[in-house]
């Protein structure tokens, strides 16, 4: 389904256009002149500036990952979303379709919705009580007389909504890039079978880290700090992102025993028809994707200490539970990881130049029941703790972003990801400010 009516909020480099002439020149430098395989210079993880940027070149033109369909069950049932200085309502339609309206009332410029979640009718500001519909149309301003206008044109702005296998994506450019049709046909196929319209949420997580946005990416995009990942690393082959002649001595053993793992999950894979192939276009396209099904540890099912499923009831047409993970990262902001039991679906949303909200949704299926059929707190246990250890990470690095000490240094091979990140937001910016 899409919502496509679109109102022009920005034009490119508009930002850009209102800078300093030396100011544009010195940031432009940075892009110009970024060292690759290395990372980025202090500035981009602690000027305000530049935030802006990001917020403008990458969060305003781009697709975001904003929910799951298992948020937005309902008509009427809503999610706010909030990222820099926008605030988008996420709406389910009578249609069955999604509506993505910018919360701002238009006429004092109010939130019009304040809680994060919830479900509604017609929408109304709690300032002067202008009331809009679903569609974002005005049908009611109070004091009717005093002022006359065409209520025609205060409708809510609306932004651009797709829905892809159970993801709701959101864009507020005004002419979205159009190659995300192009990856929505790499992952859609991927993703299907795990049915993101039968599952409900068994818990939502929201966490704010003191780190730019691009810090809680390049964190996810790589394992080689996953030794401090205890409980992640029960189920989940630390040797991820290695390859041969680049494995340490003590992870050996767990290379081999991987490699026995994912050969065993291929063929599970061909038999129930399940893709499982990489496919990795991180910074050749502009909606860069990674997506795979690698397998676990243990019996393979799930992120448990064993590898043991953590929900009795299977996902969607799936026919087994020994399907590892199929994990997916999309550019700019979220991963996830569809397993047989669940799904854990990841947003970044960043506030400001040092600070991202991470938010962690946890999805069963929908005719599974709490506490007979999964625990939650088993259920979320592994992903809580590696969250709570990334955030600290993050912080780390943003703590020596900000030191006159600090300079770029190397990637390592196993970081090519981070790498890969990076190269394609450097290129999308200089896109926008060319």
């Amino acid at each position: 389904m899409t919502a496509s009516v679109n109102v022009p909020l920005n034009s490119r480099g508009k930002l850009a256009a209102t800078l300093p002439a030396e100011q544009l020149a010195e940031i432009t430098a940075l892009f110009e002149f970024r060292r690759t395989g290395h990372s980025l210079d202090a500035p981009f993880y602690t000027d305000s500036t530049i935030f802006k940027i990001d917020m403008e070149a990458i969060f305003g033109q781009h697709w975001i990952f904003a929910a799951s369909t298992a948020e937005l069950p309902e008509p009427g049932d809503y999610v706010t979303v909030d990222y820099g200085p926008y605030s988008l309502i996420v709406l389910r339609n009578d249609d069955g379709g999604v509506n993505i309206l910018h919360n701002v009332c238009r006429h004092r410029g109010a939130r019009v919705l304040t809680d994060a979640a919830g479900t509604t009718g017609n929408l109304v500001c709690g300032y002067h009580s202008w009331t809009y519909s679903p569609e974002g149309n005005l049908i009611h301003a109070s004091a009717p007389g005093e002022t006359k206008f065409d209520k025609g044109c205060f409708g809510l702005k609306r932004a651009h909504g797709r829905e892809v296998a159970g993801l709701i994506f959101a864009c507020i450019a005004d002419e979205p890039p159009a190659d995300f049709d192009e990856t929505a046909k790499i992952f859609e196929p991927y993703l299907a079978p795990h049915d993101l319209s039968k599952t409900k949420i068994a818990y939502q997580q929201n966490i704010i880290e003191e780190g730019n946005w691009k810090l809680v990416m390049e964190n996810n995009r790589e394992c080689y700090h996953c030794d401090g990942h205890p409980e992640l690393a029960c189920s989940l082959f630390p040797t991820w992102g290695l390859t041969e002649g680049l494995i340490p001595a003590h992870l050996q053993e767990v290379w081999d025993r991987n490699k026995e793992a994912q050969s065993t999950l291929e063929d599970r894979c061909r038999r129930y028809g399940l893709p499982y192939e990489v496919v990795e276009q991180l910074d050749t396209r502009i909606a860069g994707i990674r997506i795979s099904r690698e397998s676990l540890d243990g019996d393979g099912e799930s992120f448990s200490p064993d590898g043991h499923r953590l929900s009795k009831k299977l996902l969607g047409d799936l026919r087994d539970f020994r399907l590892g993970r199929c994990s997916m990262h999309l550019q700019p902001n979220s991963w996830f990881h569809f397993l047989g039991d669940h799904v854990v679906t990841f947003g970044v949303f960043p506030i400001n130049e040092h600070q991202t909200l991470v938010r962690t949704t946890w999805l069963v299926a929908d005719d599974a029941v709490e506490g007979i059929d999964y625990d939650p707190e088993k259920l979320t246990y592994t992903w809580k703790q590696t969250n709570l250890q990334d955030k600290a990470f993050v912080e780390l690095c943003q703590q020596g972003a900000g030191s006159p000490a600090y300079e770029p240094g190397p990637y390592m091979k196993s970081e090519y990801q981070v790498e890969a990140f990076i190269n394609w937001y450097v290129q999308r910016v200089q896109e926008h400010l060319a």
